[in-house]
């Protein structure tokens, strides 16, 4: 499998809401990101979906090279 985009070198912070669900984009190549619009389609990546256990702020990676996807780990420190 390639290697995802990097679409940006810091995480999204997204406000999530209680019980929604958010498709994380995994591949880097989505102009709605953190989430996906289906650019991945060409590729091997899927997105990730993940269903907010509280309304919270959160940071999802924008690196797309995070050991606990969705969310940042800082990775993108690494790159």
């Amino acid at each position: 499998m390639a290697d995802p985009i990097v679409a940006q070198s810091t995480p999204y912070a997204v406000d999530v809401e209680d019980g929604k669900k958010y498709a994380w984009c995994s591949c880097g190549k989505s102009k709605t990101q953190p989430f996906c619009d289906g650019a991945h389609k060409d590729t091997d990546f899927r997105p990730l979906v993940t269903t907010a256990e509280k309304t919270e702020t959160v940071y999802f990676c924008g690196c797309k090279h995070t050991k606990t996807a969705p969310f940042c780990d800082g990775s993108h420190s690494k790159l």
